[in-house]
Formats: C-alpha cells, sequence, structure tokens
C-alpha cells in the first residue's frame, strides 16, 4: 500500500481558491484581468504578478498542476511549516512571472527592431525577416502571398497591407497573456528534488521508478531545450516553468546558510 498523503492547511487553501477560479471560469465568468500581460500592454496591471498564478486556462491546465500541488506541496508544508510554505509557493510563482516577463521583453524588443527595420524600408526580403521573427519558420499560408511580394515589390496595396500587418503582429506580441500556477509548482519540484533527493518517483509513462534528483534535473534540462527551440503553436511558458525551479533553488540555498532559522 501506498502512504496516503494528507492535505495540509495552506496546500488546501490553494487548491481550492485555484479550483474555485477554474470553476468560476467554466461557469462564464471572465478572469482575463487575472492574467499577466507584457508590462507595455495596455491590458497590464501590477498585481497581475500574483493573480496570474491562480488562473488556468482548461481542464488539463488546473488538474496537472493542483495535481502536483497536491503531491509535493504536503511533504514541504510540514517540512517548512505554514508562513513559510506559503512564502516560497508564492516567491517562486512571482520569480516565474518576472524570468518570464524578462524574455517577452527580449523578445518584443527584437520584433519591434525587425518591425522598424521593415517599415523604414518596406521590401519583401525584410518582410520575410520580420516573419522568421514572428513564428520562427515560415508559415505556409504566408508563402503564396510573399512570393507575389516578391516579383511586385514596389506594389503599393501589397507594401500598405504589409506594413499594416507588421503592425498588427508588433501588437500581439504585446498583448499576449500568461496563466497558471506552473512556475509555483515547478518551484516545489525543484524545492522537493533538493531537500529528499533519494526518494523514489512513480511517474505516468516511466515503467520504472526514478529518483527526484534526476527526474528534476531532466525535467529542468527539457524545459530549456523546449524554451530555447519553441515549436509553432507551443503556447507553454516554458521559461516560467525555468524561473519558478531557479527562484526555487535560490531561496533554498539562501535558507541553507541561516541554519538557525532554516525550519
Amino acid at each position: 500500500m501506498y502512504p496516503r498523503i494528507e492535505l495540509t492547511p495552506v496546500v488546501k487553501i490553494l487548491l481550492l481558491i485555484n479550483v474555485g477560479f477554474y470553476l468560476l471560469a467554466a461557469a462564464g465568468i471572465k478572469l482575463d484581468g487575472m492574467m499577466m500581460y507584457y508590462f507595455e500592454s495596455p491590458q497590464f496591471k501590477p498585481y497581475q504578478i500574483i493573480t496570474y498564478m491562480f488562473a488556468h486556462s482548461g481542464t488539463a491546465h488546473v488538474f496537472s498542476n493542483m495535481f502536483s500541488l497536491f503531491m509535493f506541496g504536503p511533504m514541504l508544508e510540514r517540512l517548512w511549516g505554514s508562513q513559510r510554505f506559503l512564502f516560497f509557493y508564492l516567491f517562486c510563482g512571482v520569480g516565474a512571472g518576472l524570468l518570464y516577463m524578462g524574455i517577452n521583453w527580449y523578445e518584443v524588443s527584437q520584433i519591434k527592431a525587425a518591425a522598424s527595420a521593415y517599415l523604414q524600408d518596406p521590401n519583401p526580403t525584410s518582410f520575410v525577416g520580420f516573419i522568421h521573427k514572428i513564428f520562427g519558420q515560415f508559415p505556409f499560408d504566408l508563402q503564396e502571398f510573399t512570393q507575389s511580394f516578391q516579383k511586385n515589390p514596389t506594389d503599393a496595396g501589397m507594401i500598405a497591407e504589409t506594413s499594416s500587418f507588421v503592425k498588427k503582429m508588433v501588437l500581439d506580441s504585446m498583448n499576449g497573456g500568461m496563466l497558471g500556477a506552473s512556475g509555483a509548482v515547478f518551484g516545489l519540484l525543484m524545492a522537493f528534488g533538493l531537500l529528499f533527493p533519494n526518494t523514489e518517483l512513480f511517474l505516468f509513462l516511466i515503467p520504472f521508478p526514478i529518483k527526484a534528483k534526476y527526474f528534476v534535473t531532466l525535467y529542468g534540462f527539457y524545459e530549456l531545450y523546449a524554451g530555447i527551440h519553441r515549436t509553432p503553436g507551443d503556447n507553454v511558458a516554458h521559461f516560467a516553468h525555468i524561473g519558478g525551479m531557479l527562484f526555487a533553488y535560490i531561496l533554498i540555498r539562501y535558507w541553507s546558510t541561516k541554519k538557525d532559522r532554516f525550519y
């Protein structure tokens, strides 16, 4: 028999809050204001650095995060106490949001630079370069139009159309939002791997037990790879996951230097 997992106070409250907001969204109540938007977006509000981690995009999203909170949270809360556990959870969530925002700033800056280059000298080559900045690889549905533009580089209508498209893409890059508890949960995962490194985990799709330290390491490398080599259509905030793990590592290492106050 497996040991029974007993919910601790803060974990229970976090589960109720997250599931509660999910049910409100499922009932049709708009929670877009809870998402964290890019800081230059007109929809950005400072409180979103906290609220974003309590809203989710769907059933699979909220289930995976809450299942991880349920699995790893109680042991850490019993180890640290409720107050320190809650601080750790929020610290990792905020850290994840900050790293994501920093990466987003870099990406938006690159897109703005490519857009500026095109608008100053609208030509097919600059347009292709801009498209690669946005999508990584050239979308099939733009190939025919781009080929036509290359044959007619001075066509005023095409220049106006591409200029409008470029401006819209810049605005879209700034108005995307992020939501979910993944950053905070990945912080818990890192903490578990650091504090209970030799605990064997039985995971879906892996037919053998794997020690926590190896699982965390492999998962971290995967998130880094997926964040750098992001495929088109991948809406997962991989760098937020890395941010949660990074801030968890920093905080635990800091706490470990305060031997008289660690627990």
